[in-house]
């Protein structure tokens, strides 16, 4: 992403917050680390270092209940050098979530381009009573990593005009949203590219411990989780909106269309650059949907209003998906079935391990049959050229995740992953901060490097291949530590000014209040941040007192 040089208001202005100085220099510190390929090749070239010493030195480890030691090997020897050469190649095209996310991608892209995901959106919020409008506003928005990064650019603005439409404050709306969707951006009963990404970064992590059986690394591993997360989530959003944040907003003096000032607003780094589909966003890697993605002053314009042909093509393919559904779940329960597990279980089965390739068809039949409705889609060669589309926009992911995969590859192979594992281990019980004390330190760990590392895969792939084992070696699953590692991705999000689209809430929210300022929306946002903190780990430490699976066949505790 081009950076660009900008005074943030909230930080120059007189009598600032200290909360908007503290800001300030996160920023700053931020914007001086380098981009994440580069962040990575540095880690890649210090740990080919530190293993060369740790090798020199003789260094051994061993996994606890394990019955060989293991000898750290060295990048800078012979035998480095030998491993590099021969898999360099298969680090990269083995990386488990590269063909899952295009997977997905490809399909989810013909949802999203042909407007079907939009769709839904509209006519969710446009149907909400007023007095339920916030809830409803909350419940979707906490659904809307499906819609990857597009979700923070349309959300917004359509829950602002939703609120309007109704008679209250727009600025509500917009905020609520803005807020709901970044809190609650890891939850939800949807599926989507982040959960193939972070279960693909897991399981090369739970790989670093050798002899380590019984593993649940498929991407549902965290569904019955984010599922009760994204309601409790959703019903706080809606209650903090209506109760907290909207009777203390003033009256909004702007139309909600007009630029008060065109380069001003433009000046937090919400132009050209940071509004359209050219750019990472949260992730760096989850592509916007280039055309059909408005920019900050097409957002502002989008209508709730939903067409005929519209609701045609909604329920056309909301039929179609179902029956699909319908089919797969008799074929999964029926006696005998291929799609049945080894002596008829149902889990673990090929369904669920296959689960990648069955909402490949759904989001494909879906956008499909939609398109072909409301004429988005005008031959049959415009579906395999949106999947194309979509996974030119993974280009950047693609090339962030070949310097990833080395670096997880060398900690496997060196068994420095290992080493450091088992020395978190040691250090984490000798201070008692076993099981979900260690957990919530790992949580406000994570929501404080989010503040500087806004990309969640590129957070995940630095902290996964340590905290992953280390937390294994203390008997915990590695769903478990995914679902914590998910709390401190989403709660400070919000409030990071490294989030790009933090300007772009700036400038939208400058279309009903001219007058405001970064630390204006900083102000009302952190209403959100700390309840919605707590609701994650409350939901969080429910599971795990209660010894509840966090989603099919993944526990809690190893068994």
């Amino acid at each position: 992403m081009a950076k660009t040089t900008r005074t943030t208001p909230a930080a120059t202005a007189p009598g600032g917050a200290l909360l908007d100085r503290m800001l300030g220099l996160i920023e700053r510190g931020g914007n001086r680390l380098p981009h994440p390929f580069y962040l990575f090749t540095a880690l890649f070239a210090l740990l080919a270092v530190t293993t060369t010493v740790l090798a020199a030195a003789g260094v051994t480890v061993r996994v606890p209940g394990a019955d060989k030691t293991l000898q750290v090997h060295g990048l800078l020897t012979g035998e480095g050098i030998r491993w590099l050469l021969a898999n360099l190649i298969p680090n990269f095209t083995g990386f488990p979530s590269l063909g899952t996310v295009l997977l997905m991608m490809m399909a989810v892209g013909v949802a999203e381009r042909t407007g079907l995901l939009e769709a839904a959106v509209r006519i969710s919020i446009a149907r909400a009573p007023a007095r339920l409008l916030p809830y409803a506003v909350a419940f979707i928005a906490c659904q809307a990593h499906l819609m990857s990064d597009i979700a923070i650019i349309v959300i917004p603005p359509l829950a602002a005009l939703a609120f309007k439409a109704a008679g209250r404050n727009p600025v509500a709306g917009l905020i609520g949203a803005f807020a709901c969707v970044c809190a609650g951006y890891a939850a939800g009963f949807t599926i989507g590219a982040l959960d193939a990404l972070y279960v693909g970064i897991t399981e090369k992590a739970a790989a670093v411990l050798p002899d380590v059986g019984g593993v649940e690394t498929h991407i549902l591993v965290n569904y019955f989780y984010t599922s009760t997360a994204s309601v409790l989530l959703a019903l706080l959003g809606g209650f903090l909106t209506s109760r907290v944040l909207e009777p203390r907003l003033p009256e909004p003096t702007g139309d909600g269309v007009t630029d008060p000032d065109t380069d001003e607003a433009a000046a937090p780094g919400t132009g050209a650059d940071q509004g359209t589909g050219a750019d990472p966003g949260k992730d760096g890697e989850a592509p916007k949907s280039g055309a059909a993605v408005p920019g900050a002053a097409q957002a502002a314009g989008v209508s709730t209003a939903v067409s005929a042909r519209e609701k045609r093509g909604l329920l056309l393919a909301l039929l179609s998906v179902a029956l699909y559904g319908a089919a797969v779940v008799t074929a999964w329960l029926i006696p005998g079935s291929p799609l049945r597990g080894e002596g008829g279980a149902l889990v673990p089965s090929p369904v669920l391990d296959g689960v990648v390739p069955i909402l490949f068809v759904a989001f494909l039949l879906g956008g499909a049959v939609y398109g072909v409705t409301v004429r988005t889609l005008r031959s049959a060669d415009d579906v395999p050229k949106i999947m194309a589309q979509s996974v030119t926009g993974m280009s950047g992911y693609i090339v962030l995740i070949f310097v990833i995969s080395q670096v997880i590859g060398l900690f496997e192979w060196s068994n420095a992953g290992t080493l450091l594992a088992v020395k978190g281990a040691s250090l984490l019980k000798a201070a008692g901060l076993t099981g979900f004390t260690g957990l919530l330190l790992f949580v406000l760990l994570v929501c404080v490097l989010n503040l500087f590392i806004t990309s969640g895969s590129a957070l995940w792939s630095l902290m996964a291949p340590v905290f992953v084992p280390t937390f294994m070696l203390l008997g915990l699953e590695p769903a478990v530590t995914q679902a914590a590692f998910r709390i401190g991705d989403s709660a400070t999000q919000m409030i990071t000014p490294m989030n790009p689209y933090l300007f772009l809430a700036l400038a939208l929210l400058r279309r009903y209040e001219p007058q405001a300022q970064l630390g204006t929306l900083l102000s009302r946002l952190a209403v959100f941040t700390v309840p919605f903190l707590a609701a994650w780990l409350a939901v969080l430490g429910i599971f795990y007192l209660a010894d509840l699976p966090l989603g099919p066949g993944a526990g809690i505790h190893l068994p």
